[in-house]
């Protein structure tokens, strides 16, 4: 019989807060901040490691395991959380049409466009 490893139960709410917050799936985050990541001298030998942050951390987050999450994933859960939280907050009075307040959003891997 396999057991399950235990997790502080304040992992358990950063998690479920983290996937609530960040509502973009992982691969069209990745082609989100590719395309943000795309200016001029953008690319260099390894496009993967040339991502934006903090959305190429959020990213490698994404793609672990709860039980996978180093203290360093723990806080930049804890930093996505926060900063969309206040963006959204922060709504400006153009709304969803404010290209660069929603791309601020879209960054950290939240589309304000997706209903919850």
């Amino acid at each position: 019989m396999v057991r399950e490893a235990r997790l502080d139960p304040e992992v358990e709410v950063i998690w479920d807060d983290f996937h609530a917050e960040v509502n973009v799936p992982s691969e069209q985050l990745r082609r989100w901040l590719l395309t943000r990541g795309s200016g001029e001298e953008a690319f260099g030998p390894n496009p993967d490691l040339d991502l934006p942050e903090p959305g190429r951390r959020i990213l490698q987050v994404l793609t672990k395991r709860k039980v996978d999450l180093t203290p360093d994933d723990i806080e930049v859960m804890r930093n996505a959380i926060e900063r969309i939280r206040e963006l959204s907050a922060a709504k400006p009075s153009r709304g969803n049409a404010d290209d660069e307040w929603r791309h601020s959003l879209l960054d950290l891997g939240h589309d304000v466009l997706i209903e919850r």
